[in-house]
């Protein structure tokens, strides 16, 4: 892929509209295809403790009908044209979006606009969707996994909204009435600051009035400013939770740290470190040894959550539970190898070319391409990124390697869950 092919300041064009959204717009003719992405700031860093879940519960109730169409009427106008659309909670954000043909690009944005700004919350909407979710968290409960995923965010995030389940708890979910879907709503929703990326068969003037029509209107004027995301305690000794789920025959490990912003200036430095540690070709060192030398683990690899804040960087396993210690001690063995011994040349440039080679095949759609852009907006990368993309990533040095993972990682500090049939303590 040429890097005048990849998209850039030259191919995008931004606007910020009066009331404070920007829209990005990229025109792709290469298919008749369009993909709306987007986002707006309200999340659970928005929600009371007490009412953890509020804002992906919220998320989920916008669609369910809104003052011009019921639920059904939703669905059957964009199943009617072969599009589909979503809306998700998220920590920092809740995320939005649409796919369809680009001649339905006005009834995608009508759709999307009044779902974010006109929900009702329909009493017996509101009562299916607690449904479901209690369900999902009922499921939650007997999987290994997500009951390891659960505790290692309690353990590494203390007291922070980190360490909250976005999907919230069972208690929490019951607890929250209409009003207060309403009230958030009401209050976190509006346009101060909403990324909306689209892509595809459109022109960018076209694109960008079809926008104002949809949402140029909308104001809250009363909408609060968020307050500065809290300190994250740093990990100095062992937080460890093992836990019991009865009837499994599997069990899973999480052991991490908190990692870096996305805005960090290693953060490149990190994400290549992961690479080697996790990721690549069947899932870096730790398949290498863990899974496959060793014989220790079903799946062993490692993920880099950057995102506004520090999000994790964490090292999962599946294993026997007969074999959880050993495997622990596996892990924690390659983390002091990435700290200790400097990335042989080599093995940093096959990395390296995973991580550049994969660029255009993230780039290959629509989707692709308007989940990249969205990222350069959101985290104020600049539009010029994904084209100094591979420069950045040929441009980290071994010592680079090693000092991202002595700074971040530790084989000694670090929160661990498991989470398996029996109390391996």
């Amino acid at each position: 892929m040429s890097n005048t092919s990849i998209p850039g300041p030259e191919s995008v064009v931004r606007h910020v509209f009066d009331h404070g959204m920007i829209a990005l717009v990229r025109e792709n003719f290469s298919s008749p295809s369009v993909v709306v992405d987007g986002a707006l700031w309200a999340g659970s860093l928005d929600e009371p403790e007490q009412q953890a879940g509020l804002a992906s519960f919220v998320a989920e109730c916008l669609s369910r009908g809104t003052q011009r169409r019921t639920f059904a009427q939703i669905y059957e106008e964009v199943e009617s044209v072969g599009a589909s659309f979503g809306i998700e909670g998220g920590r920092h954000t809740t995320g939005f979006g649409a796919k369809g043909l680009a001649e339905d690009l006005r009834l995608l944005l009508d759709i999307l606009s009044d779902v974010l700004r006109h929900p009702t919350f329909p009493p017996e909407e509101v009562e299916k969707v607690r449904g479901e979710i209690l369900t999902d968290l009922q499921i939650r409960a007997h999987d290994t996994r997500r009951v390891a995923g659960l505790e290692f965010r309690a353990l590494a995030y203390p007291n922070h909204p980190y360490g909250r389940s976005t999907d919230g708890y069972p208690e929490t979910i019951a607890s929250i009435s209409r009003d207060d879907l309403v009230r958030f709503h009401q209050t976190h929703y509006g346009p101060q600051g909403m990324i909306v990326s689209i892509v595809g068969a459109v022109k960018a003037e076209q694109a960008l009035d079809l926008l104002g029509q949809a949402f140029g209107d909308w104001t809250n004027p009363a909408k609060p400013t968020r307050p500065s995301l809290p300190p994250v305690e740093p990990i100095t000794g062992v937080r460890e939770k093992r836990a019991v789920v009865p009837g499994k025959t599997q069990s899973d490990i999480i052991l991490g740290w908190p990692g870096p912003a996305r805005s960090e200036p290693d953060y490149l430095d990190a994400a290549l470190a992961n690479t080697i540690l996790g990721v690549f070709g069947m899932y870096g060192r730790l398949g290498d040894n863990v899974r496959d030398t060793q014989g220790l683990a079903y799946y062993s690899l490692s993920r880099l959550e950057c995102g506004l804040g520090p999000g994790p960087w964490s090292v999962m396993a599946g294993v026997n539970p007969a074999n959880v210690d050993r495997a622990i001690a596996g892990i924690r063995d390659e983390i002091r190898r990435l700290q200790d011994e400097p990335v042989g040349e080599d093995e940093l440039a096959d990395n390296q070319a995973y991580l550049t080679g994969s660029l255009p095949l993230r780039l290959e759609t629509n989707d692709g391409v308007a989940q990249a852009v969205l990222d350069m907006e959101l985290f104020g990368l600049g539009l010029d990124y994904l084209q100094r993309y591979t420069e950045l990533i040929m441009a980290i040095t071994p010592a680079r390697v090693q000092a991202a993972a002595q700074k971040y990682l530790s084989a000694d500090a670090y929160a661990l869950a498991v989470a398996g049939p029996v109390n391996e303590a």
